[in-house]
């Protein structure tokens, strides 16, 4: 997985600034996304790894799939990835870019995982103090998980907040055993 991840970086972080430089962060992001989505699919992916297809029928197929939706600056991005074999990287390149495109705005997606439903102004608390304790703009995600019993699990990055009565249980059969 990090060899993939290093393969990947100088591609994501030249599409990052070809998107900066235009001001197209967010039509970029969506260009990858497109991209990855549609090179996973199975039997994409087994057409365009065909050791019988050249590096250019490749890029052209992929560029036809996607169709109108991929912007033609994109084309070249697809291009050189088939001649140089890495189309297999592009949701690598897509996730390093939304983390490079995240960081650039200074926003961070949050995963909140919650015993319970909670209302808005505690939704709004809670985000107001990652907010200031993470100096980023936050984009909050909820979700119910019964087997919490209590409390909530907050994961921003690689940050990880568990206050949850499962999490504490898990800490104290830990003490107990050590």
């Amino acid at each position: 997985m990090a060899e993939t991840i290093t393969l990947a970086r100088p591609y994501a972080k030249a599409s990052f600034e070809v998107a900066l430089a235009a001001k197209e962060l967010g039509e970029w992001s969506e260009a990858l996304k497109l991209l990855a989505s549609v090179s996973a699919n199975e039997l994409v992916r087994k057409h365009l790894l065909s050791p019988s297809l050249t590096a250019t029928q490749q890029a052209e197929t992929l560029i036809q799939l996607c169709g109108a939706e991929l912007r033609p600056k994109a084309h070249n991005l697809v291009r050189l990835l088939a001649e140089n074999k890495r189309l297999p990287l592009l949701a690598d390149i897509s996730e390093l870019f939304d983390a490079m495109k995240a960081n650039q705005e200074m926003t961070l997606a949050v995963d909140m995982s919650t015993a319970f439903e909670l209302n808005k102004d505690v939704l709004n608390k809670i985000t107001q103090a990652l907010q200031s304790r993470l100096n980023r703009e936050i984009k909050l995600q909820t979700r119910v998980d019964r087997d919490l019993i209590g409390g909530a699990v907050i994961r921003a990055g690689d940050t990880v907040i568990d206050n949850s009565v499962r999490g504490k249980l898990t800490k104290l059969a830990e003490a107990m055993n050590s």
